[in-house]
């Protein structure tokens, strides 16, 4: 060290730069001497510009620590801040001098003038020397700028000072990506996050699993599930190992895709190769299992995670509760919610809203509402989510009074009502006829600064439609798609180079950014999302729906070309709506071409397509077609008992129609996701082309498996049963209702009680079926006809007069 001390080099360092007053004489290692060191930078940095020859030579001999020292020392000096940005672009250019602490002392500088223009336009005045003297600006100079700029929450500038690096000759490194990365990512603009992720393949920067976290997690947070299970993949094939991080986003995203065994077995690998899962972990685990209804294994991961050593939390007990209550368990999760108290753990808001999304569901406002008031007097406020819920659960049972109340409450608990609210309001009062105060609802939302999301225009085009103003509801569209901006809509769907979906989105925010014009490209994102929602196929579905109920076909024909020409994908719903709507204006023909046209489309017809399509063959009295049908759809899926649907077939193409059902109920049932629809439109079917004796066999194979008839179906069987004089099953049937709880139709009832009344011997049977309608809830003064009454009077007078005759005998 000594030798070093007199090379040179370093007198020549020394008579040029250091003071007469320096009390600087070795380099040894402990911090007093790193501060002497600090001493004498700070000395050259404030009396020499430019700083770089001087500093060059002192390079060799400096650390971190001194780097970090010289930069505090100097900020308390509150002299001119370029001094510290002078050196510390020049410190940041060589790896052993950076570090973080040094990073956020600068960036904790720029914002120190409260958020002002005034540090960062020195900052880059700082770069603009260095640019115009032709000497190098490293990455992890705009590193700074553009994490101060995001600290502030100015997306748009750091994405700026991102785009300018180029200005500066300055290549983006690792560090500036990941930055960049994740300001497009937390500013929801993914599609540019992508584009730049295509930057850095381009540049052979090195990539870790930092950059794949920050976009696979966005990825999934915006519905991108395939793309980012593929990045994933990417990831693994790029021999990069995940983190923790990794497979906590990677679980969390395949539980929201319903792919719950996966995300298990992701997180035993996890396990198996040394990542130990955190709270975070094991929470997204549980949390998705519940979230897809597998309650009971959801139980079982809970007991194995508590095995492991897992401290079960709030959180983890609030997971298993909101599964609870999906499943419709309310007992068990109130019980469940007792041992969280008994347990000495406080619920936070989050838990107590989830109880009383429960509590609500069952119709139970008042265990709701004393919940809240137990729960504001333990101290824990309500936020607008909670209130949310409670407003909801008003509005269900039609007391709007009570949720308009509740949306007035908000404010006291220095919360505001946001989209949500209104939008449950809007339903709540589109539900109640009131389309007036919904319409008024809306219209005052961005007065409050609040605007409608994609939602509330949804709800407000569905009670348009049934109140047959469908007109008004494609007004509503168009006005979603011109948005707030008319004149960005205009500029975007016009030209060679039209942006009509997500794929030409993609494609414009690609080719801009290759062009160097990442700023224009985010610049058009965020004018996009500001210029308000965009339909959905779910809106589109919505006013399709009411066209076909107003006999407005063409029209919704017409909607169905314009949303394929916007660059919307019909789903089932859309196809299975229009096949509705043709099937009611007898253009049978039409619908089937339709249902030809979705095949040919790749859009995989579902369970409800053929079931409508099924119960219009019906009710044309072509049962063997509907029948046909559903062989045809359990063909199309996979793992379905090839043999077994053969042997089906068979039996019906014999007319045994009894034992072609029994041969599928053998199969269906072993299924977890049953669907008792078929077998309710084929039992109507039946009764509708008087194959009443085929019908009641097929009720009673029904029964044996344990289907559910469904009230229509049983509606259908008993007016059938009656027509041919059959009274006995028609009787067995209506006791049937009244075991499942359905109150059908006066007119029903009447239909069959006069039919009894009718013959002497039945009408025993007549009054029997009268006092177990008023034991199950039955008004009989409101349900039963005048003649029905007159027959009744009749078969009582009679037997009254019977009862005198044979006591006077």
């Amino acid at each position: 060290m000594q030798k070093l001390l007199h090379s040179p080099i370093f007198r020549s360092v020394r008579n040029h730069f250091f003071t007469p007053s320096s009390t600087f004489t070795s380099f040894p290692d402990n911090a007093l001497e790193n501060s002497n060191i600090a001493t004498e930078v700070l000395a050259v940095i404030n009396s020499v510009n430019p700083i770089q020859p001087a500093l060059a030579e002192l390079a060799p001999f400096l650390n971190r620590e001194v780097v970090i020292s010289v930069l505090r020392s100097q900020s308390q000096l509150k002299k001119d801040p370029r001094i510290c940005f002078r050196f510390y672009i020049w410190a940041a250019e060589r790896a052993h001098l950076r570090s973080g602490v040094s990073h956020n002392l600068i960036v904790d500088m720029l914002l120190s003038g409260g958020g002002g223009g005034d540090s960062f336009d020195l900052y880059w005045g700082v770069l603009d020397e260095l640019r115009d003297g032709r000497l190098r600006v490293d990455a992890h100079s705009f590193a700074v700028l553009i994490s101060g700029y995001w600290r502030l929450r100015k997306a748009e500038m750091a994405v700026a000072a991102f785009g300018r690096m180029k200005d500066y000759e300055c290549k983006p490194n690792r560090a500036v990506y990941n930055l960049i990365l994740n300001v497009l990512v937390k500013s929801d603009t993914i599609l540019l996050a992508l584009a730049v992720y295509n930057m850095i393949l381009k540049s052979n920067c090195g990539m870790g699993a930092d950059t794949f976290n920050v976009l696979i997690d966005g990825l999934f947070k915006s519905e991108m599930i395939e793309d980012a299970l593929n990045l994933y993949d990417e990831m693994t094939q790029r021999r990069i190992l995940p983190t923790k991080i990794t497979y906590t986003v990677v679980i969390s995203g395949m539980c929201k895709a319903k792919r719950t065994h996966d995300a298990h077995r992701i997180f035993e690998l996890m396990k198996t190769r040394g990542c130990q899962p955190d709270s975070a972990t094991y929470n997204a685990l549980l949390d998705g299992f519940c979230k897809c209804g597998q309650i009971d294994e959801a139980f079982k991961l809970f007991k194995s995670f508590r095995d492991d050593g897992y401290n079960v939390g709030i959180r983890g007990f609030g997971c298993l509760i909101d599964g609870l209550i999906k499943a419709k368990r309310i007992s068990g999760a109130e019980k469940l919610f007792q041992q969280v108290l008994d347990a000495g753990l406080v619920p936070d808001i989050i838990l107590y809203t989830i109880m009383m999304r429960g509590l609500t569901e069952l119709g139970r406002m008042e265990d709701a509402t004393n919940m809240l008031r137990d729960m504001i007097g333990k101290g824990v406020m309500p936020d607008t989510r909670c209130y949310n819920v409670l407003i909801k659960g008003f509005c269900d049972l039609g007391l709007l009074d009570e949720a308009r109340s509740l949306e007035l409450e908000i404010s006291q608990h220095n919360q505001f009502p946001n989209s949500c609210t209104y939008t449950i309001l809007i339903c709540g009062l589109c539900r109640n006829g009131l389309l007036g105060e919904a319409q008024e609802i809306f219209n005052g939302m961005e007065k409050l600064n609040c605007s409608p999301s994609v939602v509330t225009f949804n709800a407000l085009i569905d009670g348009l439609c049934k109140a047959a103003k469908v007109d008004e509801a494609r007004l509503m569209l168009h006005k979603m798609e011109i948005g707030k901006n008319p004149s960005l809509f205009l500029r975007l769907s016009q030209g060679t180079d039209r942006v009509l979906d997500s794929a030409s989105l993609h494609k414009k925010v690609e080719t801009l950014v290759e062009s160097g014009l990442i700023h224009k490209a985010y610049k058009l994102l965020i004018q996009l999302a500001d210029s308000g929602v965009v339909p959905n196929i779910k809106t589109y579905n919505t006013l399709i729906n009411g066209m076909c109920k107003d006999g407005q076909v063409d029209r919704a024909l017409k909607v169905f070309e314009e949303l394929k020409h916007k660059g919307h994908f019909p789903d089932s719903v859309t196809y299975a709506t229009l096949i509705e709507g043709l099937q009611r204006v007898d253009r049978e023909g039409d619908a089937y071409k339709l249902f030809k046209h979705m095949n040919e489309n790749g859009c995989k017809p579902s369970a409800s397509v053929y079931k409508t399509l099924m119960t219009w063959s019906c009710r044309r009295r072509k049962t063997s077609v509907a029948f046909g049908l559903w062989l045809e759809y359990l063909r199309s899926l996979a793992g379905r008992e090839g043999e077994a649907l053969k042997s089906t077939q068979k039996y019906f193409e014999k007319g045994d129609f009894e034992m072609a059902v029994r041969s599928l109920l053998e199969m269906d049932m072993k299924l977890v996701d049953f669907d008792s629809g078929p077998y309710n439109i084929w039992l109507v079917g039946l009764c509708q082309t008087n194959r009443v004796d085929v019908a009641i066999r097929t009720f009673s194979v029904l029964e044996e498996f344990n289907v559910v008839v469904s009230a229509p179906g049983c509606v259908k069987l008993i007016e059938a049963l009656c027509s041919e004089g059959n009274l006995g099953n028609a009787v067995d049937v209506f006791l049937y209702t009244i075991e499942r709880g359905y109150k059908l139709m006066p007119r029903v009832c009447n239909g069959l009680l006069q039919r009894l009344l009718g013959s002497k011997e039945r009408a025993v049977v007549a009054f029997e079926l009268l006092d177990k309608m008023k034991s199950v809830g039955y008004d009989l003064n409101s349900c039963v006809h005048h003649n029905t009454r007159f027959l009744i009077r009749h078969r009582y007078n009679e037997r009254k007069s019977e009862n005198v005759l044979s006591a006077a005998r």
